[in-house]
């Protein structure tokens, strides 16, 4: 995975105590969904049976936004990587990266006061740490090296699809016909458009990029479920404390090896691939997928892409397409079936 809100956002969430959860699986939805009767705590939602709730009410509306936010984080994360690319090496980004975000996350744990994580989540983190902390940093920024980040949107554009196949396996649940009709349409629409602009052929990077696919699908689907037992903040935060250790050691070897040449554009992408798509868009991402299901919030981010082909231009001078707005029409359609569908 991408908006330029910082990290500091997530602050007041933080140092506050703890988001009661249920005790375990079975106290949550299949999905990761908080019911529409009820907040994040279980407590009755204001205006429930007696009036209709406002959109600051409702924790779908709320969640809505949250993964929203999370979507506009991920689509800066591969114009970012270009840039952090021009100062680091890929094994080097990725390494130090982790390293930061993991210190940020560190930081708040620490001033939440936040417990450890129970024993039972802990291969669920594990999973992850390997998929959106790890995997798919890695992966993307060894097939950014010869893909462009229009070639490389073919992939995201797939992204919402593959999370919800997975989230469909993990969870038992089956979303509607409607559902997987918009959705397999709005992947269509990014796939046929993110090809065109790349001229159909395939780069040396596409292996990277399905593996980056996969592990991120995995780590998307595991991470939202998780975030249904605790606030997303701290699913991301101990996935990346988790993995202090390991990118502590990475981080001296990779610079030990690859050359680095500093300069503004490789720092700037390198703080927000950090803490603005690592911490601060997964800790969105995950709060936001709690409230409105897997299926869902998966869905938002057939409009990553796009985004991502215009910070591109914005950021990259690469060039845009007239069909961009039409396509970005035909994504937002399939958006809006895919929110108003029963999963």
């Amino acid at each position: 995975m991408r908006a330029h809100d910082s990290a500091t956002a997530s602050t007041a969430i933080a140092v506050t105590a703890p988001e009661p959860r249920t005790a375990g699986p079975s106290g949550a939805s299949a999905s990761g969904a908080v019911s529409p009767a009820t907040g994040p705590s279980g407590a009755s939602a204001p205006g429930t049976g007696s009036a209709s709730r406002t959109p600051a009410s409702d924790p779908r509306a709320r969640g809505t936004l949250l993964a929203g936010l999370g979507v506009v984080a991920f689509s800066l994360t591969f114009p970012s990587t270009v840039w952090g690319l021009e100062s680091f090496g890929p094994w080097s980004l990725v390494a130090v990266r982790s390293t930061l975000a993991a210190l940020l996350a560190g930081v708040f744990l620490l001033a939440g006061r936040v417990p450890p994580p129970e024993r039972r989540h802990w291969a669920g983190l594990a999973v992850v740490a390997g998929g959106v902390v790890v995997g798919f940093p890695l992966l993307t920024s060894l097939a950014l090296r010869t893909s462009t980040t229009s070639h490389a949107a073919v992939v995201v554009g797939l992204l919402p699809l593959t999370t919800a196949a997975f989230a469909a396996l993990r969870t038992g649940r089956r979303p509607s016909r409607t559902f997987w009709i918009a959705a397999v349409s709005g992947a269509a629409v990014v796939l046929g458009f993110t090809l065109a602009e790349s001229g159909g052929a395939l780069s040396t990077g596409d292996l990277y990029l399905f593996g980056a696919l996969l592990v991120c699908a995995a780590g998307y689907t595991e991470g939202g479920r998780l975030a249904a037992l605790m606030p997303g903040w701290q699913v991301i935060g101990w996935a990346l404390v988790f993995c202090l250790p390991l990118m502590l050691v990475a981080s001296a070897v990779a610079l030990s090896l690859e050359p680095v040449h500093l300069n503004a554009h490789g720092v700037v992408g390198l703080v927000w691939v950090a803490a603005g798509s690592t911490f601060f868009g997964l800790y969105v991402w995950y709060r936001g997928m709690a409230a409105i299901g897997i299926p869902k919030a998966s869905q938002l981010q057939l409009a990553q892409p796009l985004l991502t082909l215009v910070w591109s231009v914005s950021l990259l001078g690469e060039d845009l397409s007239p069909t961009a707005p039409v396509a970005a029409v035909a994504v937002l359609v399939c958006i809006a079936v895919t929110q108003r569908s029963t999963s």
